[in-house]
């Protein structure tokens, strides 16, 4: 694994694959509170591309147009959340998304475990420390934050392409599908108040 770190934004050089690893740090689990400190990109080449943000200094432009780009297809592991801290501090809407987490869930229903951390070690046979998990993104990065931020993209096209031919097997594609593209509308109902509710429920 070799991870770049960059400040404010992606260099310009930057070319991304059609299908792209992505995932952030944020000094909460509240979009509309917590400061996002860090987003990480990969194309799934083993090269971990870390931007530290401060938005109050610099807007991520070239990382933005990234994003925006509805060709290029995004992996998160929790869509839900990531999507979510952008919308809020981007002013975007992420389209062609994938899920490893839903897709976890829609087909290995033998388990209640569908952790990054858990998938990874059952389909890909990686162990992942989680330890930098609920450290401060804030401050200056230390090495081992930063081998935990590129650990969350490293492995997600690899994730995907296994899950992608569970899906297959279990005629679950099509769902997975769906729900990967209600995933947008349902950023909005976390951010606006419903992220607590079922609003489906009776």
């Amino acid at each position: 694994m070799k991870i770049n770190l960059y400040k404010g934004d992606l260099p310009n050089s930057y070319k991304p694959s059609d299908i792209i690893a992505l995932d952030s740090e944020t000094m909460g689990l509240n979009p509309k509170r917590d400061k996002l400190c860090l987003v990480q990109i990969s194309n799934g080449d083993g090269i971990c591309n870390l931007i530290k943000i401060n938005l109050s200094l610099q807007k991520p432009k070239n990382l933005i147009k990234i994003l925006k780009n509805n060709k290029i297809q995004k992996i998160f592991h929790y869509a839900r959340f990531d999507v979510a801290v952008f919308k809020q501090n981007f002013k975007i809407n992420i389209k062609n998304i994938y899920c490893t987490k839903i897709a976890s869930k829609l087909v290995r229903t033998y388990t209640d475990k569908h952790g990054y951390k858990d998938i990874c070690k059952e389909l890909l046979g990686k162990t992942i420390s989680k330890i930098e998990q609920s450290s401060d993104w804030g401050g200056e990065l230390s090495k081992a934050q930063q081998k935990y931020a590129a650990t969350d993209v490293l492995y997600l096209h690899k994730l995907k392409d296994k899950l992608e031919k569970m899906l297959l097997r279990e005629k679950r594609n099509s769902l997975a599908k769906a729900c990967f593209d209600f995933v947008e509308h349902r950023a909005d109902l976390d951010i606006h108040g419903w992220s607590d509710q079922d609003i489906f429920r009776h």
